[in-house]
Order: C-alpha cells, then structure tokens, then sequence
C-alpha cells in the first residue's frame, strides 16, 4: 500500500512539473522557439539536480511542446533528446556537490552549453548562422535558468525538493 502512494505521489509529481513545462512555454510561445528564443520554463531544468525523477518530467514537458515547434519532428526528437541528456548530466554532475548554490550553478552551466544542440537545429533546418544562434539562444537559455537558480534557491530553504 505505502510503496503504492509513493508512486502514486511521484507520478502526480512528474505530471505536475510537465503541465508546469507546457504552460509557462506556450503562455510565452512567440518567444519559445526560434534563433531569437527566451523559454522561461528552462528554469525549471533545475529540477533535476533535486531528483531524477524532474528529468522525465522536464523530458515529457519539452517533447509536448516541441510538438508546436516550426522545426517540426526535429525539434520534438532532437530537442527532446537534448533537455534529457542535459537534465541527466546536470543531476549525476550534481550530486557529487555540497553546496546547493554549486549544483545550480553546475545545472545553469551545463543547460547553457547544451544549446549548441538548438543552435545546430536551427542552423540545419532554418539556415541560421550557428554561431551567432549560440549566442543568442545560450543567453535565453542563462537569463531563464539565472532566474530559475535564485527561485529553487529560495524555495530548497523552505520546501524539501528531493521527496
């Protein structure tokens, strides 16, 4: 009964942070996709660093909203694969850290970096100039999980989000 609740729990858990995903992403859509692209809800990637199971969330979140990409099946592969690699990375790179403000910035580092995966989408399907697509989706990308890191840095001192 009890190992029921607590997948009960998690799945609800997963679920929630998903819908999250999709939300913020589609409220702001004109700016959540293309060369020029600012998604908030990549402040939620720092979930990961709390508990594995954000990557599946964060995961199935990107691949809803991909599905509205004009990269098309791309993007919702691509893009997709890309948020699970980078959640992945920043969860295993984090848990050898101490302090909660080197994992967020160790999970900021490495989501950053990761949008050369975007820049190269973009660059391939849409003919953007890779370098310059870096550029300005990596800083979308820095001032989303920059704003991202000083919320889960605020809320991990009042809310246990490991459970």
């Amino acid at each position: 009964m009890e190992k029921t609740r607590i997948k009960t729990s998690s799945l609800t858990k997963i679920g929630v942070i998903a819908a999250l995903y999709i939300a913020i992403t589609m409220l702001v859509a004109p700016w959540s996709f293309g060369a020029t692209q600012l998604r908030f809800s990549e402040m939620l990637n720092h979930l990961a660093i709390f508990n594995k199971r954000y990557i599946w969330a964060l995961t199935i979140g990107c691949a809803v909203v991909n599905l509205f990409s004009p990269l098309g099946i791309i993007d919702i592969v691509f893009g997709t694969l890309g948020t699970l690699v980078m959640t992945t990375i920043s969860y295993y790179l984090s848990r050898h850290l101490k302090s909660l403000i080197a994992k967020l910035a160790t999970s900021t580092i490495i989501c950053t970096l990761a949008m050369w995966s975007v820049a190269l989408e973009l660059h391939i399907v849409s003919k953007a100039p890779f370098w310059a697509t870096y550029f300005s989706v990596a800083l979308g990308e820095l001032i989303s999980l920059v704003s991202g890191a000083i919320l889960f840095y605020i809320l991990a001192k009042r809310i246990d989000l490991t459970v």
